[in-house]
């Protein structure tokens, strides 16, 4: 198992960021004094590592203060993502609110209304919209940051197993602070009152307790007490669980348990773990406590072995002191998450989530191996595998934590995921020599002996840890960031027009203030004749009061009415966005949610979306679909990539798809027919079954011979033995098998065989053992030769049953290809390579398959190498890869593999919706770079016409990474300056698909330095596609960051798991998607859907809505106060400035509250320019959003301009009808007063704002018509009602009085016709002669031309969808020559043809590795084969060969795709005369 094990950390070491790790410093100096013979080391470690963990050693005085407490203040494990507190909230909320500027306004208006010199009537009134919008608005953050503080609050309570009654010296209950102790105190003091209330009463049964609770109420049940794990009867090994864990004298008990008994306190030899009772092996690293007695159990091994096994052992000592004396009182106890301190030794059972980050000390595996999940940190969702340490393998129990004796020195707390160094000292003693103080020993820790907080242990009973990082300083939640307050950009950018409002109203204020004043200096002026004498005494000071007065009289300038409207509206948008039935999942039954109801509108103004690949696009399902065995090919699929290839012919794809999903619906009812009559296979589930070949199981069965049949059952051999598959039995009649892999690809190759009847039951001690056709046979695995991204490949050395020894490889084409015998199998490796590619077209993951037979003498000279290189320290890795290259080469082929990662369904034609909207989409992936582009490929990111660059810098160097930012910039004929920096920042056209970028972790973290990030920047807005590979959260936030404020774009970023939530905080819209294993990023997110495709309904349809609407409405508010506001304001320059109304009160009131509010809030709720069909069949509407058009600086002032213009006729038109003549009623009464003048102010001024209101509305449906015509109606029926009765004083009968006047009627409607001419006269013109896109297409819906979308629901495939006509539009993808004849020029597809990869067109590739070159030599090869077995039909074979197009550029430019033409040509360059190679490797070995 040790072998298994040992290079599973290769991929994570290739991760690792940052300069010479402190691990690889101290593991060398170990290295070096253990190679000269000494059985302890010391190691040089730098002093500035700020991070001592003690563990049963006492502080040194160092590391304590004057008091004794430790100086070290290590962070809680309690963590907080929510923004507020119960006793934050209020003050937070608040602070957060009035960074509003109009809060800040309309309080101090509040304040103004107090002191009644200012004139205000009812300061109270005053304050109550103020109120509401702080009250709305801090309830609906409450409930936002409600859904965090649970989820918070779930994990903290969490259970975890704690040791307890023994000291960690590393924390002092002391150090808590006094806020926390009476925090504390008072939750105690309620819960022991509450318990005493219980008590009275008498106790109930327990009953709806959570998760949490009961985990810490329930004990968690022994192997003595728990139902016993079933064997297999198949094998000795019980599920995954370590026999030996189980069966040895000192198996881990499930329930947490003291030490002995004190006063029985067993021998010290038998207080820790006797390695006599270890099965040994050549590489358990779990040797007894000195070197000679590793040796002795060294000469108990085979004779085979015995050489190695002295030249390999090392003595890795132990953390226990076996001569401590300890009182064997701790014991492990549950508790919860928050109680976990730095310095904790925790045990961790399977399936349990990691509480902090911690350091292996054991593991329920023999060899000190566990295996965890890592999706919530880099969404990967193959296990992965860790090492305990050495030294610490023997601490299995609570009394053996007593007795060791160790520091951990640390380096301190960072955010990359994939690097951590330390090392472990501690003084090795020899319990038969206690007179010697001992040696001094180090063992480094590099992160493949860590666990972070957020993964999941899976596979491994149970793991014994200490806790090194807890809390805010734990890697993931140094990933996540803090929680933002996010603002939408129109609301930030509405500050500024607040501002110029203030301006406007302050020159208004101060001439109000300095003509009042000056009126009152001059003297005998009218006033001083009417007045009883100025309120302040003197002019100056009359001037004063008359300013803070005006600040009062024209306070509408800036309306808080805006606000409760805008969040009125944007509730309103929100819940619109939740009831759409077209985002709603059900599956999960779950509909778009939004968390955040104040950003809607900035879902209409995304220019790039960055999002996460596994889960998100991807259902990280892989499965297998194709072969090709011994030159024939296997298997029925239909896969999104040959659908677009289709397309991009102009095939119906829906009609083809349809028959082939007919055909391929039929081939699997025939080959489960097969399979059963030939062999009834208990462990075949038809759903379950993705490889569809009806001929492939009629080969087997031996119908083409019995070549074929031989090569066939090798071929699924090799798949079920050449793996590091877990094997899970379900219980049933007939268990039903599942498969654990570090790669979901591998699980697929292997559930492919147990389909086909090779079905690998388990493993046995040294073995797997495989039901072959109903036969059970044992297979001894000798070696696993592991897989890692610079092998691209991995073997397993097997014997069989009859003795022979064969080595099973699979990898990549190019490596195996290489490694093939040479001279031989011509034919087939032509014809192999042909069907590869062929695979690769269709957007298939390809690996081939090849053996080679070993003699027991070839393999025994070899083995001697392998285990040297085991068995080293220094260059261990290194040295294995060269010894496995000796043992991979002189291979035979036998075949190849294709496997589909299967997408969410859509997300192809949502990415390229999106695309053809001009939104850039840019994947942010932990995952590995060839599985990335596969992916690319695949859902339309990456197309075959597109340079691939592929940005790596292997000596992370700045300076290399420069040259090469230089050298890809010269591409663009640019230079990365700041005037072309100024330059992107104003262009927002995409980009030509000509180039797409794809970068690794590593180098990422050099081009996102000060440096090269503008660079880079400018680098990648050239490209059409960028993929940023093995990059950590932190890394992602990065990303995000760097182009939403060097481009100041709009951003959006969509991820599902813990490892996304730093970046979806990041943007300026945050999604999460719904995952249903973890919904980490839902809490975090703004919105949550249930599927990527989702996607474009929210930005395209809702987005756009939103952002139109909102831009529309706030500049109709804005001219709405401006024209009401400056009637006010022309009336003061007849009254000397005084600050008198025009208008009764009531008016003044009502004005925002009834006259003219509804029509504006509907329009920014339901207006539509065309309907959501039309949205999303032209995408290209959108583009105005990414552009920002809907709401300008420009439009703002246009809209305030237009209202000025429009007030000055609403006031100067009265006024000139009442200037020259004094008007009376038919009673003789004058009408000419402030009052009656202010009807017809008035009245003219509420029809003109809500008919304009009406003209800037797109949609004129019943409601928005009835709105209208009510709020026109309301200011007359007020007027009639209001003035009836005697309590209106100097308003009374005024109506019947105005209303009877036909200058009234008369002006009214000539007011309303001049100040609505300029606007309607400017709209007609812009419609006829400068029509927008959403212009042309409003008219092409009138003329039907979108009619055909009334057949098809919300959701529209894009081959459904037709384009418009318009000039403005993107130009068309498809050439005229290869639209279908028969379709209408108006219905052609607006989608992009299926970029994905075909044979006329540069495809690079990076899945497999190959190298490109000039495809010219076999395209007759290409044509139906020659071979006899092809001659049947093969529907998805022939389909393919079909949709390859006929002209082929070249391929120099890639080196990574599945290239037929350079696997046809490619020699075996690896596999030559291998001895003197051996020789040299085998003396380095020595």
């Amino acid at each position: 198992m040790e072998r298994l094990h040992k290079g599973a950390g290769l991929n994570e070491k290739k991760r690792e960021a940052g300069g010479e790790a402190l691990g690889d410093r101290i593991h060398t100096s170990d290295r070096q004094e253990g190679d000269s013979g000494s059985e302890s080391g010391t190691v040089e470690v730098p002093h500035d590592i700020p991070r001592r963990i003690f563990f049963n050693i006492p502080l040194p005085d160092d590391a304590k203060d004057e008091e004794g407490h430790p100086i070290a203040n290590f962070g809680r494990n309690k963590i907080r993502t929510a923004k507020y507190t119960p006793l934050s909230f209020v003050p937070k909320n608040l602070w957060f609110q009035f960074h509003n500027i109009a809060n800040i306004y309309f309080l101090f208006l509040i304040i103004l209304a107090i002191f009644p010199i200012f004139g205000a009537t009812n300061p109270a009134l005053n304050s109550v919209p103020l109120l509401v919008i702080l009250f709305v608005t801090a309830v609906k953050d409450a409930i936002e940051d409600w859904r965090r503080t649970v989820l918070d609050n779930e994990l903290n309570n969490s259970p975890v197993h704690r040791l307890v009654d023994w000291n960690n010296v590393n924390t002092s209950e002391d150090d808590i602070s006094l806020w926390r102790r009476m925090k504390k105190s008072v939750s105690w003091g309620i819960l022991w009152l509450f318990k005493k209330w219980q008590d009275r009463k008498g106790r109930k049964p327990e009953k709806g307790k959570g998760y949490a609770e009961r985990a810490l109420d329930e004990p968690r049940r022994s192997t003595d007490t728990r139902p016993t794990i079933r064997t297999s009867s198949y094998s000795s090994r019980t599920s995954f669980h370590s026999t030996h864990s189980q069966m040895s004298d000192d198996a881990i008990q499930m329930t947490p348990v003291p030490s002995p008994i004190p006063g029985k306190e067993r021998g010290l030899q038998d207080n820790f773990v006797d390695v006599n009772q270890r099965p040994v092996t050549a590489f358990s690293y779990e040797e007894g406590g000195t070197t000679g007695e590793a040796l002795e159990r060294g000469a108990e091994t085979s004779t085979s072995k015995r050489e190695i096994a002295h030249a390999s052992a090392r003595f890795y000592g132990s953390l226990i002191d076996p001569t401590k004396q300890v009182p064997e009182k701790a014991r492990f106890k549950k508790d919860y998450w928050k109680s976990v301190q730095v310095g904790d030794f925790v045990r961790i059972y399977n399936e349990d989530q990691i509480p902090a980050d911690v350091v292996i000390l054991s593991t329920s595996d023999p060899d000190g191996a566990c295996y965890v999940e890592t999706k919530n940190l880099d969404g990967e969702t193959n296990l992965k595998v860790r090492q305990a340490l050495h030294s610490g393998r023997k601490v299995k129990h609570a009394r053996d934590c007593e007795r060791t004796e160790f520091v951990i020195e640390s380096e301190p707390p960072h955010a990359n995921l994939y690097q951590y160094s330390g090392v472990v000292r501690w003084r090795q003693r020899d319990m038969r020599k206690t007179e010697t103080s001992g040696a001094d020993m180090a063992e480094p820790i590099s992160i493949n002996n860590v666990l972070l907080r957020g993964c999941s242990l899976r596979n491994t009973e149970w793991v014994l840890a200490v806790v090194v990082f807890t809390g805010q300083e734990t890697k993931i939640m140094l990933n996540s960031g803090i929680t933002p307050s996010k603002r939408s950009r129109i609301s930030r950018e509405l500050n500024w027009n607040v501002i110029y409002n203030f301006i406007i109203l302050f020159f208004m204020c101060l001439v109000s203030g300095i003509v009042q004043g000056v009126t009152w200096a001059q003297g005998h002026n009218s006033l001083n004749y009417f007045e009883f004498g100025s309120i302040g005494g003197k002019p100056s000071l009359d001037g004063f009061i008359t300013f803070w007065g005006a600040v009062i009289l024209f306070q509408n300038l800036v309306p808080i009415s805006l606000y409760i409207s805008l969040e009125i509206i944007k509730t309103a948008q929100a819940f619109f966005i939740y009831s759409d039935t077209s985002m709603y999942y059900d599956k999960l039954d779950y509909p778009c949610t939004p968390k955040s109801w104040n950003i809607s509108d900035d879902l209409g103004q995304i220019e790039y979306i960055f999002s996460d690949k596994t889960g998100t696009l991807t259902q990280n399902v892989m499965e297998f679909k194709k072969c090709t065995i011994n030159g024939v090919p296997y298997g029925e699929a239909y896969t999104e990539a040959q659908a677009g290839m289709q397309r991009r012919q102009g095939i119906n794809v829906e009609e083809e798809g349809a028959k082939a999903h007919r055909q391929i619906a039929r081939d699997k009812v025939k080959m489960l027919e097969a399979i059963r009559r030939m062999h009834s296979n208990p462990y075949l589930y038809d759903e379950e079954l993705t490889f569809v070949a009806p001929d492939f199981v009629s080969d087997l069965a031996g119908e083409s011979g019995e070549e074929q049949r031989a090569a066939n059952e090798h071929f699924m051999l090799a798949l079920a033995l050449c793996h590091t598959v877990i094997t899970e039995r379900t219980p049933g009649n007939v268990p039903k098998i599942e498969f654990k892999a570090q790669s979901p690809d591998e699980a697929a190759l292997v559930a492919t065989a147990r389909d086909c009847g090779f079905t690998v039951l388990g493993r046995s001690n040294d073995g797997i053992i495989l039901n072959v056709l109903g036969q059970e046979r044992e297979y001894q695995v000798l070696n696993t030769l592991e897989f890692n991204s610079s092998r691209k490949r991995m073997s397993a050395i097997v014997r069989t049953p009859n003795g022979k020894i064969i080595l099973f490889c699979k990898g990549a084409d190019s490596v195996i290809y290489s490694r093939l015998r040479r001279g031989e199998q011509s034919q087939l490796r032509k014809v192999t390579a042909e069907h590869l590619e062929m695979f690769a077209r269709e957007g298939l993951r390809t690996l081939c398959i090849a053996q080679r037979d070993l003699s027991e003498e070839e393999y025994q000279i070899w083995n001697k190498d392998h285990d040297l290189a085991a068995a080293a320290v220094q260059d261990r890795e290194e040295k294995l890869e060269r010894v496995s290259d000796v043992i991979e080469r002189d291979l035979t082929l036998l075949g190849g593999t294709a496997i589909e990662d299967r997408l969410q369904d859509g997300v192809p034609d949502t990415i390229a919706l999106l695309g053809d909207a001009g939104i850039k989409l840019w994947v942010l992936t932990g995952d590995k770079v060839e599985t990335a582009i596969n992916i690319g490929f695949s859902c339309n990111l990456l197309d075959n016409d597109m340079d691939l660059i592929v940005f790596k810098v292997d000596d992370e160097k700045r300076g290399t990474a420069e040259a090469e930012l230089d050298k890809h910039l010269a591409t663009f004929h640019i230079t990365g300056s700041d005037e072309e920096l100024t330059a992107a920042r104003k262009n927002h056209e995409p980009p030509d698909p000509t180039h797409a970028i794809v970068i690794d972790g590593d180098s990422l973290k050099l081009v996102l330095g000060d440096e090269l990030r503008q660079k880079f920047l400018l680098l990648c807005k050239q490209c059409k596609s960028v993929l940023c590979c093995r990059v950590s959260p932190s890394q992602k936030a990065a990303v995000v960051q760097m182009v939403k404020t060097g481009l100041d774009v709009m951003t959006l970023s969509v991820g599902d798991g813990a490892n996304d939530v730093a970046m979806i905080q990041e943007a300026n819209v945050g999604v999460g998607i719904a995952g249903e294993e973890g919904r980490q990023a839902v809490m975090s997110s703004d919105y949550a859907i249930g599927q990527f495709r989702f996607l474009q309904r929210l930005v395209l349809v809702h987005g756009r809505w939103s952002y139109r609407r909102l831009g529309e409405t706030i500049a109709n508010f804005f001219y709405k106060n401006i024209v009401w506001t400056f009637a006010l304001f022309w009336y003061q320059l007849f009254n000397s400035f005084d600050g008198s109304y025009l208008f009764d009160y009531t008016y003044i009131l009502l004005y925002n509250l009834a006259f003219t509010s509804l029509p504006i809030i509907f329009m920014g709720i339901l207006d539509q320019d065309v309907s959501d069909k039309v949205s999303l069949a032209v995408p290209q509407l959108y583009r105005r959003g990414i552009e920002r058009k809907e709401w300008t600086q420009l439009k703002f002032w246009i809209y305030m301009l237009d209202g000025i213009y429009q007030s000055l006729i609403c006031f100067f038109m009265p006024y000139l009808l009442f200037s020259p003549a004094t008007f009376v009623t038919s009673g003789g009464l004058n009408i000419n007063d402030r009052e009656r003048m202010g009807v017809y102010v008035a009245c003219a001024t509420i029809v003109v704002v809500n008919v304009y209101v009406l003209l800037n509305t797109y949609r004129w449906d019943w409601l928005m018509l009835l709105l209208v015509a009510i709020s026109i109606l309301l200011i007359w029926f007020w007027t009639g009602v209001y003035t009836a009765f005697s309590s209106s004083d100097l308003f009374y009968k005024a109506a019947p009085e105005v209303y009877a006047q036909l200058t009234f009627w008369a002006l009214s409607l000539l007011t309303v016709s001049i100040c609505l001419l300029p606007r309607f006269t400017a709209k007609a013109i812009q419609k006829i002669y400068m029509p927008r896109d959403v212009d042309i297409i409003r008219e092409q819906i009138r003329q039907g031309r979108f009619k055909y979308l009334d057949g098809y629901d919300a959701y529209v495939s894009p081959s459904k969808l037709s384009s418009t006509a318009s000039s403005d539009l993107s130009k068309p993808i498809e050439s005229a020559a290869r639209r279908s004849a028969n379709t209408p020029d108006d219905e052609r597809p607006i989608y992009p043809p299926s970029v994905a990869a075909t044979a006329t067109t540069h495809n690079p590739r990076s899945q497999t590795g190959s190298d490109g070159t000039e495809y010219t030599g076999h395209r007759q090869s290409l044509e139906q084969p020659s071979r006899p077995s092809l001659d049947r039909p093969r529907p998805s074979f022939d389909r393919m060969r079909a949709s390859i197009d006929r002209i082929r550029p070249s391929y120099e430019a890639s080196n990574d795709f599945t290239s037929a033409a350079l696997l046809t040509r490619l020699e075996s360059s690896h596999s030559q005369v291998q001895s003197r190679r051996a020789n040299d490797i085998t003396s380095s070995l020595r």
